[in-house]
């Protein structure tokens, strides 16, 4: 089987930092600036950045039924931080806030975003990950979204002070924190290998609940 190629969502935020990420696992980041670019990708990463700012930056290119079209047709996507948000259910200004933003709707989540404070409150831990080994991940939440409702479809992966961080649904895996930061590159490697992997081979890679 040929190696997958991975798209990174090149409008705003750290594409460049989730190029370099795949690039120490030895994959090749493919930019995807326009919704042609999805054709023959196999995973797409939506890094984090601002959400309203990439919606808007994609609301003139038809991206949002072009990436709910490309998923739709077997395409994986890992949305980190406003990836996330962007994949969620339903999305709210806050933890208390009423007010909804505009998303795809892919994954069975809600999420509040800024849910763990503004930049001041960004913060560094360690994450058990059963689906990546027995070692701690780490992870840095910068501006974090807070995932407030889990769908019955969707795994958590990761928890962090019992809430989940990390959750994966089919071809879909979102994390509220920042993994392209960190030398680690195991999570990224699960995206590869094990979400966007069985688009050719079945069936799925399961995954370990916690």
């Amino acid at each position: 089987m040929t190696a997958p190629r991975i798209g990174v969502l090149t409008l705003q935020g750290d594409f460049e930092a989730h190029a370099a990420a795949l690039a120490r696992i030895g994959v090749e980041a493919v930019g995807v600036r326009t919704p042609e670019r999805l054709e023959g990708v196999d995973g797409l990463v939506i890094p984090g950045g601002e959400s309203s700012a990439l919606l808007k930056l994609m609301a003139p290119l038809e991206f949002l039924p072009a990436l709910a079209a490309y998923h739709a047709e077997g395409g994986a996507i890992f949305g980190t931080c406003a990836g996330v948000i962007l994949l969620a259910a339903r999305v709210t200004d806050g933890v208390d806030d009423d007010g909804s933003q505009t998303s795809l709707g892919l994954l069975d989540v809600d999420v509040a975003r800024n849910g763990y404070g503004r930049q001041r409150e960004s913060f560094a831990t360690r994450l058990e990950v059963p689906a990546i080994g027995s070692d701690p991940l780490d992870a840095i939440f910068i501006r974090a979204p807070r995932i407030t409702r889990v769908g019955d479809g969707v795994d958590v992966l990761a928890r962090h002070d019992g809430e989940p961080v990390l959750v994966r649904s089919g071809r879909l895996l979102g994390a509220t924190f920042h993994p392209e930061l960190t030398g680690d590159g195991r999570l990224v490697r699960y995206f590869v290998d094990a979400v966007v992997a069985p688009r050719t081979t079945e069936p799925e890679v399961p995954c370990p609940r916690v």
